[in-house]
């Protein structure tokens, strides 16, 4: 798999799910992932099933967090899973090979067993910096791991955590590619404002 530039991580968005979803679509966002923590399973599949049917046909890959069950059942392009989840084998045992499956680490050591985890086809990697968007934050790794991991990886890294504009400059000076950005981008409540923010991160990674 190759890099893909700008990941999306739908969290609570301020102007909703679909309306961000088509936002992504619209700029040329390549990965969009569901990441809605503690919804009711009903819940979640209708709202994966409804930025599904805004990505469905276009260039923007939909990933679903943690859970495989929904990524089949709302026929998403791909799963992303954690440390604590299932064990990728078991993920594809779910999906199949023709699911994308997306796997985060959190120091180097799991970074590095990544790269031989068949059916891995990109690594998440931080929090780079301190970040509000998980209930228990893992460690911080900070940029200098993040380059040491860019370094030896075979996958794609999303750099993840706490990025803002106001440090992506470092993330993109330690050699990311695919930098992902959570609250900067779910928490205006004006569709202008979500897409604006978009389209400027997208120039910086030029």
């Amino acid at each position: 798999m190759d890099n893909f530039g700008l990941y999306v991580i739908l969290t609570r968005p301020a102007i909703g799910h679909a309306a961000a979803a088509e936002i992504a679509v619209r700029r040329g966002v390549r990965m969009l992932q569901l990441r809605e923590k503690g919804l009711p399973d009903g819940e979640l599949l209708r709202i994966a099933r409804e930025v599904r049917a805004v990505t469905r046909g276009t260039g923007t890959r939909f990933i679903v967090n943690d859970r495989p069950d929904i990524a089949v059942l709302c026929d998403a392009d791909g799963v992303h899973v954690g440390q604590g989840d299932l064990p990728v084998a078991e993920v594809r045992r779910i999906v199949g090979e023709g699911m994308i499956v997306g796997l985060s680490t959190h120091s180097v050591a799991q970074a590095t067993a990544a790269q031989s985890l068949k059916g891995v086809d990109y690594i998440g990697f931080g929090p780079v910096y301190p970040t509000t968007t998980k209930t228990v934050p893992d460690p911080v790794v900070g940029t200098a791991l993040l380059k040491e991991v860019l370094g030896f990886s075979q996958l794609p890294v999303v750099a993840i955590g706490g990025i803002f504009p106001d440090n992506i400059d470092t993330v993109i000076a330690a050699g990311a590619k695919n930098p992902c950005l959570v609250r900067y981008f779910m928490e205006p409540p004006d569709p202008a404002e979500v897409e604006r923010r978009i389209a400027s991160v997208q120039r910086m990674l030029l």
